[in-house]
């Protein structure tokens, strides 16, 4: 991994839909700068996502932070 972006690893459980998944995804996207790296899929339809988005001169803050 790149020293260049910050990493999220979200676990999806197998009760939220692909729609569902799509939507809060699209949501990081829009107002989080995240942008989807991979996502893995398991038997029990359980989702592993990772998400990137490029450091921001503020790095010190917590990734989820509000900006004032």
């Amino acid at each position: 991994m790149s020293d260049d972006y910050e990493w999220v690893p979200l676990c999806l459980p197998p009760d939220v839909t692909r729609l569902s998944a799509s939507t809060r995804l699209s949501i990081e996207a829009e107002y989080r700068g995240w942008e989807l790296t991979r996502v893995r899929l398991y038997n029990d339809g359980s989702r592993r996502v990772l998400l990137r988005r490029k450091k921001s001169r503020l790095s010190d803050r917590r990734p989820d932070q509000a900006e004032l």
